[in-house]
């Protein structure tokens, strides 16, 4: 299985760099390393592991192929890292 997003293919066992937010306090986000893997409930479907948990990777989501990219976009966004 893969997926293309923004002109980039992506395979299980890749690492991909996206933003994530603490779920206990919503005002702090921070780039993040996930991997690329199959989902076990979607056998057919890519999915973001993070954390323990499985984020369907779909073109909605914002992906970066490596941390430079993601901190670029994150500091136009959230202001200085």
């Amino acid at each position: 299985m893969e997926i293309t997003q923004n002109d980039h293919s992506y395979n299980p066992g890749d690492i991909v760099y996206v933003f994530y937010r603490n779920p206990h306090t919503q005002d702090v986000a921070n780039v993040q390393a996930a991997a690329v893997v199959n989902h076990p409930d979607h056998p057919n479907e890519l999915a973001i592991f993070l954390y323990e948990t499985y984020y369907p990777l779909t073109n909605d989501m914002a992906v970066y192929q490596n941390e430079a990219d993601a901190l670029q976009v994150y500091e136009q966004y959230f202001g200085n890292v």
